[in-house]
Parts: structure tokens; sequence; C-alpha cells
């Protein structure tokens, strides 16, 4: 009498997953290769033209013509710094989303540009700060104690999401009245804030990049390290804990980075919008919502989306400049509107 044997199963569901795992792995190596592309060209392109002979020489054979001085000590700054605070915005975006399970969620919901800002508008006006080593550290501080203010009034030990964001859009919202009032009554700290709050890179040196390094390098850090904590947590606080994450350690843990990043970046170049608010957007479309591929995909492609933007920035208008905070308003709002307008969102 013969057995009927059972159906084997089907390795799909168990290959599904790989196969997933690979196409993100290989998407992260592809962003990475543009990436460098990208900085490859901050490097090449700008306002001035020149061979690629000439660059190669500044890089590699200085001799302190005037070629060599625009590639290695403007431009090379000026990529670097871009990098770092690509990243710092990318990170502090796609955390400040998680953290207050709001979409719309960007670096200045918690008050953290704003309290750059004021620092840096009252150091101006009342101190008479002039320089911008002087800048970051004040906006450092200034974007510390306010998150320390927000987490305060967000409820400390008790924050929650809506909390953290209201305790923020107040703070902001206080502060930027701060800011215009001083500056309407001191037209000293409106002419040197003025550049400062466009966004801008051109002023990089390697100066800034040493002061702010060490601040986001160590944001980065933690912030990529709430992968596994974050995606618990989006699952609500009940299944969080039952899953083993600590919600105060995770969200004081988000608030310093966040505070480190969005800082730096803020203080480095003044507030740049949309990048922050836009690319972990995008990156969920690509990667769904698991905190860990998008952190990582965020990391790479912020650079990208504000690199690009600061070389176009140089060649449409040349021989002058085109800020990038500017262009990535332009660039940032039709994109964000088409986000928003499809009929299928990626949820956090």
């Amino acid at each position: 009498m013969l057995v009927e044997s059972p159906p084997e199963q089907s390795a799909a569901p168990v290959a599904a997953p790989r196969v997933r795992h690979a196409a993100r792995a290989a998407g992260l190596i592809g962003a990475l290769a543009v990436l460098a592309l990208v900085a490859v060209a901050s490097v090449a392109v700008g306002a001035k033209q020149m061979p690629l002979d000439e660059v190669w020489h500044g890089l590699f054979h200085y001799a302190g013509t005037s070629s060599d001085v625009v590639v290695r000590d403007l431009r090379v700054p000026r990529t670097l710094l871009g990098l770092m605070v690509g990243v710092g915005l990318g990170l502090s975006g796609a955390v400040m989303q998680a953290l207050t399970r709001n979409p719309l969620a960007e670096p200045g919901i918690l008050g953290v540009n704003a309290g750059a800002a004021a620092a840096v508008v009252s150091a101006i006006s009342f101190l008479g700060a002039s320089s911008l080593t002087a800048f970051v550290w004040w906006a450092l501080l200034g974007a510390a104690v306010v998150s320390v203010v927000v987490y305060v009034l967000g409820g400390s030990r008790s924050a929650t999401p809506v909390r953290l964001a209201l305790a923020g859009t107040a703070a902001s919202a206080a502060l930027t009245g701060y800011i215009n009032a001083v500056q309407l009554m001191d037209s000293k700290a409106l002419d040197k804030l003025r550049f400062w709050t466009v966004g801008s890179l051109a002023p990089a040196n390697m100066d800034t990049v040493r002061h702010v390094a060490p601040f986001l390098v160590v944001g980065a850090l933690l912030a990529l390290a709430l992968g596994r904590p974050l995606n618990a947590m989006a699952m609500g606080d009940d299944t969080a804990r039952a899953l083993g994450a600590h919600l105060t350690r995770t969200r004081i843990a988000a608030m310093v980075a966040i505070t480190l990043l969005c800082g730096s970046a803020t203080a480095a170049c003044g507030p740049i919008v949309f990048i922050g608010l836009m690319i972990p957007h995008l990156v969920r479309i690509i990667t769904g919502p698991d905190m860990r591929w998008v952190l990582a995909y965020s990391a790479v492609l912020s650079p990208v989306l504000l690199l690009g933007a600061d070389v176009i920035g140089r060649v449409v208008t040349r021989p002058a400049e085109l800020q990038v905070g500017i262009v990535t308003a332009l660039i940032g709002g039709p994109v964000f509107i088409y986000l928003v307008r499809r009929k299928r969102m990626a949820q956090l």
C-alpha cells in the first residue's frame, strides 16, 4: 500500500528575506558609489572652471598656485564638510521621525535649529562674536540647552512623541520671535547672521571641519546604534517594553544624537531645509520601515543630495554662486509635494 508523502514545504518564504536583504545591501553599495562620484564632482567642479589635470595637481602635487589653493584649501574642506553635514542632517531627520512617530518631523520640530540660531544671534549681538569657529560652539551650546528644555517640558521620563513635538514647536516659536526681535534692534547682528541663516558650505575650512567632526562622528555612531530600539518603539510603548526595549534610555539617547548631529550641522553651515525631512521618506520607499536600513541609507543619500545641490549652485550662476540652502529648498519643495500626493505613502 502506497502512502502519499506530505508535500515539501516551499523554500520561497525562507528565501524571500534573504533576497530582500541582498537587494538592500546591493542598493546601499550602489548608493555609496554614487556618493563617491558626487564627492569627486564637488572637488572637480566649481564656480571657477579648471581642467582635470589642474585638479589632480592641486590634490596630489600641491605647489601653492592659485588653482592648487582653490582645490586643496577651498573645495576639499567644502566637500568634507558637505559629507559630514549631509550625514548629520539625514540621520537626525530619520531619528527624529522615528522618535516622534511623525513623518513630517525635521530638524526644526524639536527646536534644535532655533536654539542654535538663538545662541548665535545672542553671541553676535551681546558678546561681539564674529568668527565661524565661535558660531559653531555657540550653536552647539544653544542646541544642547534647547534639547534639555524640550525634554523636560515634554515630560522627562514620561515623555511621549506628541509631548516632545508640542514642546519643541513651542520652544521653536518662542526662540524665533526672540531672534527676530534681536535682529531688528541690532543691525550688526542682522548683517552677520543673514548669510549664515541662508545655509551655505562656502565659508568651509579645515578648522570648521575639525571642530564639528568629533560631534558628528559621535552623534552618527549613536544614531546608527538606535536602529533596533527604534524598531521596537514603532510598535507602540507596551509592545516595545514587552520586547525588552528601555523607552526612557532610548528617548534620551535619541535626543542626544539629534542634538549632536543637527546642532553640529546647523552650527557649521546654518539651517538647511528639506534634507532631514525628505531623504528618510525616499529611503522608506526603498527599504521599508526597518530603521536599521533607513538609518544606513539616510546616512549615504543625504550627503549625495547636499553635495549635488552644492555643485548645482556653483554651476548655474557662474561666476557667482547660489547657496546650497536655496538649492535644496528649490529641489526639495516639488519632490516633497510629489511624495505627499502619492497614493501610497511609506509608513513609519
